[in-house]
């Protein structure tokens, strides 16, 4: 680890990507949706052709079934939510969330999606050394946070564990979340991309993590609610990691499969107008200040994928991290493949399978980098 200097929701009605895909071979999105890049905008971009992965060679081919897992019934404990939030959009066999404001969210949300999500969870605590946090927080003065796009809600609940005496409340456009959860926890449904309605000076902490291709464009707006929102003292933190595989000695080579992984979400960002270059651009930071935050830190992880690395808590990092993506690769990466970039589900599969093989490979030292970015608002 490298150390450097919304308001209870109500269903939103809007519809804006309301977007369905056809069956394979040809991904076809109706309504707003992206257009899939072309292959001369691919190719200026650097990527290989999607048919490129169905031509090489495999070792052996992946068992995992890629068919939908069927969705269970949830209820609402917190909120009366319209049935408009649960008529999920279902592409290549995965349900998508429904409409919900300005929301394009590219992970699907059904319930191999959600174990997945637990799974990552675990992963990051390991990244961060159990923590669920870095932010220095006064346990006597948080006495209500937000978690934005809380996904499974494991990081309120396990917060909410932590600080028993603090309303902790999640939101995400999919109501994927448990209903038995300790008392000071809610979910709610909200799209963090609309202008926030709660109130100013509300929450102690706010929490996001992961919101890379997600943001709608303009990640200072994102810090600029979060900013107003957060009381005088209180903090607000955000988690990303780099979608970038590098290697130290070259053994992630131009052309493979980690190589241009990065390439792929890159421009899938682009066309989606939701970037995946946010470590990059160092748009945490950037937007932290710009909206006002002081006392901003930084700390850099760096994670190597699989577990090839020589030191136990590396390796650890990169087993947990692998494990994590791979009990759903294809929910991962089927939405930016198939309908960003317009990729077939066959040439998506083959992608997958040499991605899983490469991060498997000893021989090949890829890793990526994760930033945490914290600052306190001024009292």
């Amino acid at each position: 680890m490298v150390t450097s200097p919304k308001s209870p929701k109500s269903p939103v009605s809007q519809s804006p990507n309301s977007n369905q895909a056809s069956s394979p071979p040809a991904p076809v999105v109706s309504g707003s949706g992206p257009t899939p890049l072309g292959a001369e905008e691919q190719n200026a971009a650097g990527l290989l052709p999607a048919s490129h992965w169905t031509q090489q060679p495999l070792a052996e081919e992946d068992p995992a079934d890629d068919g939908a897992s069927t969705i269970g019934s949830f209820t609402s404990s917190t909120a009366s939510l319209s049935s408009k939030i649960f008529e999920y959009r279902t592409i290549h066999g995965r349900t998508y969330h429904g409409d919900v404001g300005n929301a394009e969210a590219w992970e699907p949300n059904d319930q191999r999606h959600v174990e997945a999500m637990e799974i990552f969870h675990h992963a990051m605590l390991v990244q961060l050394d159990g923590k669920l946090y870095l932010s220095p927080l006064d346990k006597k003065k948080v006495h209500r946070v937000l978690d934005i796009a809380t996904g499974s809600g494991m990081w309120a609940i396990d917060f909410a564990d932590e600080f028993p005496n603090a309303e902790v409340i999640g939101t995400d456009v999919s109501p994927i979340q448990p209903s038995w959860v300790p008392p000071n926890v809610k979910f709610e449904i909200d799209d963090c991309n609309q202008e926030w309605t709660w109130a100013e000076n509300s929450f102690d902490f706010i929490h996001m993590r992961m919101l890379i291709g997600v943001v709608d464009g303009d990640w200072s707006a994102l810090f600029r609610n979060a900013f107003r929102c957060c009381k005088p003292g209180g903090y607000a933190e955000s988690c990303v990691c780099d979608i970038t595989f590098v290697s130290d000695d070259g053994s992630v080579k131009e052309g493979s499969a980690m190589d241009q992984w990065g390439k792929v979400f890159t421009e899938g960002g682009k066309k989606l107008g939701r970037t995946f270059s946010v470590y990059e651009e160092d748009l945490q930071r950037k937007g932290m200040e710009a909206a006002g935050f002081v006392d901003v830190e930084f700390v850099d992880i760096q994670c190597p994928i699989g577990v090839w690395h020589p030191e136990k808590k590396p390796a650890e990092r990169g087993l947990w991290y692998k494990m994590a993506v791979e009990a759903d690769l294809e929910g991962y990466i089927n939405y930016i493949l198939q309908v960003v970039m317009g990729w077939t589900p066959e040439e998506t599969k083959a992608f997958a399978t040499h991605v899983k093989q490469e991060w498997n490979n000893p021989e090949i030292h890829g890793y990526f980098m994760i930033r945490v970015v914290y600052g306190r608002k001024p009292e």
